[in-house]
């Protein structure tokens, strides 16, 4: 069974972190996998840093920065989550922009990934109306394709999305690119998540501005997971020890997702 699904049949709400490999030092992105195993995550994205990620706000533009100046690297991030895979059946999903996917071509890009032991790919720059090709590889290979719907999605754009969507939806909270937001919810979100439960035959996601276990919990009220991206990255900013990165990380996603702070040992 894939791994994504199996999840998707077994838990109840999921909580599911962004990482920037090799941010913010070279040589952290297995060590913070494995930590976010132990926080107890049940799935993990990671970005595929590029140069002009249109959809991310300044904290994970910056992540992105340096984890290309620390070597990150498609290649890279393969051979980690390939080692990572050999333990823990956690499901990984990478997150990266189309030109990083065709400059590889589609069908390698797939095939690589899927043989690596990734799950699956989110593509924030592709339109659901031309992704055939990759949706068509995919299915050929077994790599699950999570497509976004945003709060100005029409109820018809939504039943496409959760149409084409392999396992499960992602839903951008508000209108924007990423990064952490005091406030989370209110009328519009609500009525947002009304109408993607009214529209979506899969389990649906929800992303952008997740900071807080308050929020967490908010997210969890309309859907099925909550995804914490800048808030972590943030959480992570000036740290040059591979242990301390390991131990905030754990720390702030066991608070997120359990209400309290368990010690990393």
């Amino acid at each position: 069974m894939n791994r994504i699904q199996n999840v998707l049949n077994t838990k109840n709400k999921m909580l599911i972190p962004y990482i920037t490999p090799e941010f913010p030092i070279k040589g952290v992105t297995l060590p913070l996998l494995e930590g976010l195993f132990d926080a107890g995550s049940d799935m993990i994205e990671i970005g595929i840093p590029f140069s002009d990620p249109i959809a991310d706000g300044p904290t994970i533009q910056h992540s992105s920065y340096v984890a290309l100046k620390n070597g990150a690297s498609f290649k890279k991030i393969l051979d980690d989550v390939s080692k990572f895979r050999e333990k823990y059946p956690t499901p990984i999903i990478l997150m990266g922009y189309y030109n990083s996917i065709l400059s590889r071509g589609i069908e390698n890009f797939v095939v690589e990934a899927i043989s690596n032991g990734v799950d699956g790919v989110i593509v924030p720059d592709l339109p659901i109306d031309e992704a055939d090709k990759l949706i068509e590889i995919s299915q050929r290979y077994g790599l699950s394709n999570i497509f976004l719907v945003a709060p100005t999605s029409s109820d018809e754009r939504i039943k496409l999305v959760s149409e084409k969507s392999t396992h499960f939806v992602y839903c951008v909270s508000v209108m924007g690119v990423t990064g952490e937001r005091e406030e989370f919810g209110g009328e519009d979100f609500e009525n947002f998540m009304l109408r993607v439960r009214a529209n979506s035959n899969k389990p649906f996601v929800v992303g952008f501005g997740i900071s807080k276990r308050d929020h967490v919990l908010e997210a969890w009220r309309w859907a099925d997971g909550a995804v914490v991206g800048s808030a972590l990255i943030k959480k992570l900013f000036n740290i040059d020890e591979i242990s301390k990165c390991v131990k905030v990380a754990f720390e702030f996603i066991s608070e997120l997702k359990n209400g309290l702070v368990e010690e990393k040992k």
